[in-house]
């Protein structure tokens, strides 16, 4: 798949979750785990979607205290399976090129390619909510006319960087690069590493 069918498959995933535009809503994904990488990406998305809207409802000045914290938790919750995804996307990229011949001269890229795909994901997101707020009918001219300038360079930086991960995937597939997963070494969700929790459970 290359980046610009990404780019539609994340219009998909935002356009289906706002048909109801609930974060509760029940998640049905089109593709099966046959068709993996669809599947994955469009998991992911949906994740990032979600999660998008949590931030937004976390942000009310009004929300009550308790579901404030209530919904820091499934934040927190979202975050880590959005981080288990890209390394599920990665994986995937892994088993593809296991077999490809690196280059003597092959280097390796500053990230890896689901984390590259993780910002087209929120990109689209951007794009989406930007593109809401020039079709505003109670904004002003001045606010329409800002937020048309910002969706032109988020267009632009979805092209930069639609056309960057298609390139980084060609140099993996060639050999020209080469890419390593390192497994996420968060401290702050491990009952031994973080010392609140720690002590918590002692």
């Amino acid at each position: 798949m290359d980046s610009q069918k990404m780019n539609q498959l994340f219009d998909k995933v935002i356009d289906t979750y706002h048909i109801v535009d609930q974060v509760d809503q029940e998640f049905n994904n089109p593709y099966t785990s046959e068709d993996l990488l669809n599947h994955l990406l469009y998991k992911k998305c949906w994740i990032d979607t979600v999660q998008w809207h949590y931030e937004d409802l976390i942000r009310d000045p009004k929300i009550d205290p308790i579901a404030a914290l209530k919904l820091k938790r499934q934040i927190d919750a979202s975050n880590q399976e959005r981080t288990d995804m890209v390394e599920f996307i990665d994986s995937f990229f892994l088993n593809t090129y296991k077999n490809t011949a690196v280059l003597e001269e092959a280097t390796i890229n500053t990230e890896s390619p689901a984390w590259a795909i993780d910002r087209l994901s929120i990109l689209a997101l951007k794009i989406y909510h930007m593109k809401e707020e020039t079709l505003r009918k109670d904004a002003s001219e001045p606010h329409v006319n800002a937020c048309k300038q910002k969706l032109n360079i988020l267009l632009e930086q979805r092209q930069d960087l639609s056309t960057a991960i298609s390139q980084l995937l060609t140099d993996i597939a060639t050999g020209k690069k080469f890419m390593k997963v390192y497994k996420q070494m968060k401290m702050y969700n491990d009952n031994e590493l973080n010392p609140v929790l720690r002590n918590n459970n002692a």
